[in-house]
Formats: structure tokens, sequence, C-alpha cells
């Protein structure tokens, strides 16, 4: 994942949920996590404030998994795509 495809994965988590698809590290897994940078959403969950400069040349990207309601992160390079849920 590009410094441009991560920027845009970023900012597409600060606006609502999105899905993001990766290969786990620890056994080598598909894992399928909506998740969410959204101040609203997070609000809702608790937590009162975010990170708002999350650096696009970052190796890991943290963020809200709402199936899991808790913070879980990724490795950007084991990412195989996201989508924007509507």
């Amino acid at each position: 994942m590009d410094r441009n495809e991560k920027s845009r994965l970023i900012e597409a988590l600060k606006r609502g949920t999105v899905t993001v698809t990766f290969e786990k590290i620890n056994d080598g897994g598909m894992r399928v996590m909506p998740c969410t940078l959204n101040q609203v959403v997070l609000e809702a969950h608790g937590f009162s404030s975010i990170i708002s400069n999350i650096n696009p040349e970052s190796t890991h990207i943290a963020a809200f998994a709402l199936d899991k309601e808790a913070w879980r992160s990724f490795v950007c390079d084991t990412v195989v795509g996201w989508e924007v849920l509507g």
C-alpha cells in the first residue's frame, strides 16, 4: 500500500466505517475488519478524542474495530483491500 492509498484509507476511516481486509501476521489467516476513526462513532463507544494526525508514512494503522468493540491495528503491507461502508 503506497502513501497515497494509506492517506485515502485514513481519511475514509475518519469519515465513517471502512471494511479492511488484511492478512493476520500471527497466523496468516485473513481478517475482514469493519473499523472506524470517526469521532461521532468513537464518542458513542466512550472515547472522547482520537489522534487526528495519523502519519501516512507509518507501517501500521490503529482503528476502532466495530465487531470487537476494541482498538486493533494492522500492518499496511498486509492489506489486500478496503471498502467504505454506506
